[in-house]
């Protein structure tokens, strides 16, 4: 997969020069969202790559995204400010009429309009996206919406977010994946008139929010789609969030392993490297090992995805296995660095920290093995 888009690739890492570990540790202690690099990626086009010529974009595949992102992590960067662009678009564009494609999508891909936000984890559900609890009333030529949505990263540096409201209440032979409605929401009219963002500090630098929605009101021409078939066109873009994910986790683990192995070489303790250790080799051999496995996965997902075909366990497997192999790839970082690896300047422990949220976001590890439990292996439903 890596030897796929070298000219993206090279051209990623040429711009993440301009974005050394020192850019992202002053970040980190402040907790801010890295402004600059996102401008950066914008104005060379790299967030419009998914997004077709006629609107202004590249037009390029899931699988040129994923190697933007995969360069990014591996570059000792994080794409986690400005990837959701390229899955939630996603949802407008397969699923938004004509006239809203033309409305928005030139402007996201110039980076005029910026479309990072997305609404649908609720704090009392989960990721058990029927029973969330945000509605959306229509009442004439708006929707009226209230309720709260928790998670909703990058909300607080979007101009527009991809809402998932509930617009019909559950009645008798329901679903409760039923009526449920997907709404563009532009947040730069919506914010102090019914929407309200609160951040949430967290372990790693991630703009993350709850969002609070007090009868905010959008017009009839904010649904995106069918209204009541919302939770199949979010599920549509699941597919890619967990390929793209994946891919960022295995720049993450190419990262950590190439650090610690030039460490390992360099590192003299009683008179020898530490890499000259099996105790030290081993480790990192078989991060190494898993990382180039995991990243077989990632590429059949991709190879599926663009055939057109439903790569439902493939991108579960992909997100997985890499989230497990830059976990594994940041646990042998911290050892072979020992106590340097806590220490800032190394940028092994930011790392570390970054990394671990794939284990849980944005699906946990636990319900990937319940969906292969129940879709592949054909096992009995567990939750």
């Amino acid at each position: 997969m890596r030897e796929t888009y070298q000219d993206i690739r090279d051209a990623i890492a040429r711009l993440c020069t301009q974005f050394p570990g020192a850019y992202w540790r002053a970040l980190d202690r402040e907790m801010a969202y890295p402004t600059e690099f996102v401008a950066a990626l914008t104005d060379a086009g790299w967030l419009a790559a998914l997004i077709p010529e006629e609107y202004g974009g590249a037009g390029l595949p899931l699988s040129a995204g994923a190697a933007i992102l995969e360069e990014i992590h591996a570059s000792g960067g994080n794409a986690g400010a400005c990837h959701a662009q390229m899955y939630t678009m996603g949802t407008l564009l397969r699923h938004g009429s004509e006239a809203q494609k033309r409305a928005y999508l030139p402007g996201i891909a110039d980076g005029s309009l910026r479309l990072q936000a997305f609404g649908v984890t609720e704090p009392t559900s989960g990721t058990d996206t029927g029973a969330l609890k945000t509605t959306a009333t229509r009442d004439g030529a708006n929707f009226v919406i209230n309720g709260q949505k928790i998670w909703t990263s990058r909300a607080a540096q979007s101009d527009l977010m991809i809402l998932l409201a509930r617009t019909t209440p559950l009645g008798p032979g329901m679903k409760k994946t039923d009526g449920l409605s997907v709404l563009l929401v532009d947040m730069r009219e919506a914010v102090g008139a019914g929407l309200t963002i609160r951040p949430i500090r967290t372990m790693m630098n991630h703009a993350t929010t709850e969002v609070f929605f007090d009868n905010l009101r959008v017009p009839a021409e904010a649904l995106i789609g069918e209204e009541g078939r919302g939770f199949r066109y979010i599920l549509s873009g699941m597919n890619a969030e967990r390929i793209l994910i994946a891919a960022e986790c295995i720049g993450d683990a190419r990262w950590l392993i190439e650090k610690s192995v030039d460490y390992a070489k360099d590192r003299k303790v009683f008179g020898r490297a530490i890499g000259e250790n099996q105790g030290v080799q081993f480790p990192l051999a078989a991060a190494y090992a898993h990382m180039r496995a995991a990243e077989l996965m990632v590429a059949e997902a991709l190879r599926l995805f663009e055939a057109g075909e439903n790569p439902g366990a493939e991108a579960n497997m992909a997100k997985m296995l890499a989230a497990d192999a830059s976990n594994e790839a940041a646990n042998v970082a911290i050892q072979t660095h020992g106590g340097f690896g806590f220490a800032e300047e190394y940028d092994i422990e930011r790392k570390f920290r970054e990394t671990r949220l794939y284990q849980v976001a944005p699906i946990s590890t636990n319900l990937i093995l319940s969906y292969l439990s129940e879709h592949v292996l054909g096992l009995p439903r567990s939750y």
